[in-house]
């Protein structure tokens, strides 16, 4: 292990922007009683700060740079230069993930915009409440092929829940108002507000309205009654329950109410990958993940429960891969989501409830005070007996090797020194899939990845806005030698805001994920799979002005994070050399069921051939 420590510690510190010298005169509220007429730039400033904004994420350009001279004049709110606009929306991602608020992010006109798109399809795809502001070019010029216009409002509408343009500076304050409101409300999404130069020039009163009243726009809250007490009779008289929780219950901050309900009846638990941490990891009722790279517990109890509730989840391809296999095994299923397009989209079910996940527990919850009633005990153990053997074979044991660093071990020593306590981020592959597994998740927001559209790159940008947002946590960046490399030049934003992040970086100089696809179903054919030209990241962090490690031995691994954490307040970039042949298991192939899992090493023996081979459960009673 090498570490160098080119410059001396320091907290994190944003410049406001502000001094004795720099006051907000032109932002200012104007007395009461006077009104006086701001510029549209001014009147963007005004809106954020009314929206109590935090942070802005953003990159300056020349059709924003009338809103970065208000920004300039005010101390309310923090503006973060990021080095790429795809790393602003990720970083507000980050935030919002971490904090309940709304992100925000701050982009021009053209490739300022487009820039941004990817960030917003992650969140899209994963229901992140973001606001992400784009400059336009003026008005008179739209749709005549200005410098650097694009169709902002075109290109970003199958990936945004709404997207407004704003070509009226007196509709301004109206539609950024309404942009938080969408943003927040129902199943939450980014939302974009594309902003004409000549707009934000223009000038108008400030009236920021105080509620929005959208007539073609009412989510719902409250559960059918009716549903609801349907839905608790099926719990209750279940022989082999099961309790699905996905990400729906974490941005309904619902994980109180699930962990009440599963512990009050007794009941066995699953999460989603964007689930974890809305039911405690470490509880025994727990069975882990499910979906693709599940735990085998998880998995056969999905497959095999006789009624499901869904909680906030979707049963997308990751979950229940094929939803004709998934059914086979006969199953009563509850489905609670405040998306009514989400109900049923994938899997028939038999009791709906549209509403608000935290509000429908409550209601559930209230019913089972009121009315008493439990599982059958004999059935409920003979369930907990099965689950049990399953859980026996402990699915996730890996051999230590000798002298080869492996994944696993790595976080798993991070959950031990960090006490299951920091906020983890991620970027896509096979290192996502071990931080799921081997980090035990037991609070809910702590988990920050790209579930839905699995975006290389997300890690470290989400990993600053979750560091902003949370200053005085821990914030570890799990990533892989190929997606660090996607947003590494956030390193100087980092280094510019004093963003104390940990990279711990498992480095298998290969495409891993892809590797892994390619030893199993091409042949061991690695088309393009290789990085056979890395950096030297020690050299590379220090570069940006960083602590750089590298670690090659089991031994050194766990003295490495313990010095990363000692060293608080410095980013601690940790390159972990690790093993090239482990694969991720266990792993249900594509067009499988979830009892067709390919298992690990030492569970061959459930399995015949390359292919697990489905095993019959059909008699569980």
């Amino acid at each position: 292990m090498r570490r160098r420590c080119p410059v001396p510690p320091c907290g994190i510190w944003l410049r406001s922007g502000s001094s004795a010298a720099r006051k907000r005169a032109a932002v200012s509220p104007p007395r009461k009683g006077y009104n006086m007429e701001i510029s549209g730039a001014e009147i963007v400033v005004r809106c954020l700060q009314e929206e109590g904004v935090e942070f802005v994420f953003g990159y300056p350009g020349g059709a924003v740079l009338e809103i970065y001279d208000a920004i300039f004049k005010q101390d309310a709110f923090k503006h973060v230069l990021v080095r790429h606009e795809q790393g602003a929306v990720h970083a507000a991602d980050g935030y919002s993930r971490s904090s309940q608020k709304v992100g925000v992010a701050l982009v021009t006109s053209g490739p300022g915009a487009t820039n941004a798109v990817t960030g917003l399809a992650t969140a899209y795809l994963d229901s992140i409440p973001l606001v992400v502001l784009s400059g336009q070019v003026p008005t008179p010029a739209i749709g005549l092929d200005a410098f650097q216009e694009v169709d902002m409002v075109g290109i970003t509408r199958p990936c945004v829940k709404h997207n407004i343009l704003v070509k009226d500076v007196r509709e301004l304050s109206a539609a950024i108002k309404k942009a938080f409101y969408i943003a927040t409300t129902g199943r939450p999404g980014p939302v974009v507000v594309d902003i004409p130069k000549d707009v934000t020039l223009a000038r108008t009163e400030f009236h920021y309205p105080q509620s929005v009243s959208l007539r073609s726009y009412n989510p719902p809250s409250k559960g059918h009654p009716g549903q609801i007490k349907k839905a608790v009779n099926l719990l209750l008289d279940a022989k082999r329950p099961l309790v699905y929780v996905g990400g729906g219950a974490v941005l309904s901050n619902a994980s109180q109410q699930v962990t009440e309900l599963v512990k009050m009846l007794g009941l066995p638990c699953t999460n989603t990958l964007m689930g974890l941490g809305a039911f405690p990891g470490t509880d025994p009722q727990c069975l882990g993940m499910l979906g693709m790279h599940g735990t085998y517990e998880a998995n056969l109890a999905m497959q095999y429960c006789d009624v499901l509730i869904a909680v906030g989840a979707r049963f997308d391809d990751r979950v229940v891969s094929v939803p004709s296999h998934f059914l086979s095994s006969p199953k009563k299923i509850v489905h609670i989501d405040i998306d009514p397009s989400s109900i049923a989209k994938r899997v028939k079910v038999d009791i709906p409830i549209v509403g608000n996940v935290r509000d429908v527990l409550d209601e559930m919850l209230a019913h089972l005070r009121q009315h008493g009633g439990r599982p059958n005990p004999d059935h409920l153990g003979n369930w907990w007996k099965q689950i049990e053997e399953w859980r026996g074979h402990d699915c996730l044991k890996f051999d230590m090797g000798s002298d080869i660093i492996k994944p696993q071990f790595v976080v798993q020593k991070l959950y031990e020194i960090t006490g299951g306590d920091a906020f983890v981020t991620s970027d896509v592959g096979q290192h996502q899939m071990w931080a799921a597994q081997y980090y035990r998740f037991n609070k809910p927001r702590r988990w920050i990845n790209s579930g839905g559209l699995g975006t290389m790159g997300f890690g470290l940008p989400a990993a600053m806005g979750a560091q902003l947002a949370n200053p005085d946590a821990t914030v570890a960046c799990v990533t892989g030698e190929a997606s660090i490399q996607m947003c590494i030049q956030e390193l100087s934003t980092c280094k510019q805001y004093h963003i104390p992040v940990k990279i711990v970086n498992l480095n298998n100089r290969y495409l891993g994920m892809v590797r892994q696809w390619q030893e199993f179903f091409y042949g061991n054919r690695y088309s393009e799979s290789y990085m056979d030209a890395l950096p030297d990241f020690v050299k590379l962090a220090e570069a940006y002005g960083h602590v750089g490690m590298r670690i090659e031995r089991p031994a050194d691994v766990e003295p490495a994070l313990r010095e990363a954490m000692r060293l608080k307040e410095r980013l601690v970039f940790m390159d972990f050399i690790t093993d090239q042949t482990e694969n991720v298991f266990p792993m249900v192939q594509n067009n499988r069921g979830l009892n067709q899992m390919d298992l690990p090493p030492h569970m061959r023996n459930l399995q015949q051939g390359p292919v697990a081979k489905e095993r019959d459960y059909g008699n569980l009673s």
